[in-house]
């Protein structure tokens, strides 16, 4: 392709160096470039003309068949590889955003998981401290039922032994004041004045 471009401008510039090397004794009136009536220039300018357009056909010509298309080749190749590239890009964010999304639900799953593991180990939790709470209270009830028991069994006797020592006081002071007492009617004294107060 140099070697094509460097022979066309050679071959244009030809009848400049040809006209160069001619020594023309009538002088050019205006631009050269366009002296087509000059006697000697003249003719030169039309071969120019006429070389110019040639090598402009064949440039034309090179440039449409040889290095357009292999520009346009490459332009589209460039095209393809950059949308087959957009295409990768945008599969791999898909696949990407499928994976995120695959993360969250499998992390809310862990946490209801989580959670619903939390709210039974506290439900067991709470029923086993229940089951201790009801036996403790069970026991503490049955301890305090004995109690009472002996509570009330200790009361009892402790108030028959206040009745016996009652009667035998009342009986020793009726004697001592009176010189006799009569033991039945004794007791039934002291159970009356007993009972009156609350402790029969």
């Amino acid at each position: 392709m140099r070697r094509v471009m460097f022979l066309a401008a050679l071959a244009a510039a030809l009848p400049t160096i040809a006209i160069a090397a001619s020594s023309s004794a009538v002088p050019v009136q205006g631009m050269p470039q366009l002296a087509f009536g000059h006697p000697e220039q003249g003719r030169l300018l039309v071969g120019q003309m006429v070389w110019l357009l040639l090598i402009f056909a064949a440039l034309y010509f090179l440039m449409a068949n040889v290095a357009l298309p292999r520009v346009g080749a490459v332009i589209e190749g460039r095209h393809a590889r950059i949308a087959a590239d957009l295409e990768a890009a945008q599969a791999a964010k898909a696949e990407a955003d499928a994976a995120m999304a695959a993360h969250r639900a499998a992390t809310e799953a862990a946490r209801a998981e989580a959670r619903a593991a939390v709210t039974n180990a506290v439900q067991a939790a709470q029923a086993e401290s229940d089951a201790k709470a009801a036996a403790l209270a069970a026991r503490l009830n049955k301890q305090i039922a004995e109690a009472e028991a002996q509570i009330d069994a200790a009361r009892a006797a402790a108030m028959g032994a206040i009745r016996g020592v009652a009667t035998d006081t009342a009986e020793a002071l009726v004697t001592r004041l009176v010189g006799r007492a009569d033991r039945p009617v004794v007791e039934a004294a002291v159970g009356r004045i007993l009972a009156t107060s609350g402790r029969a």
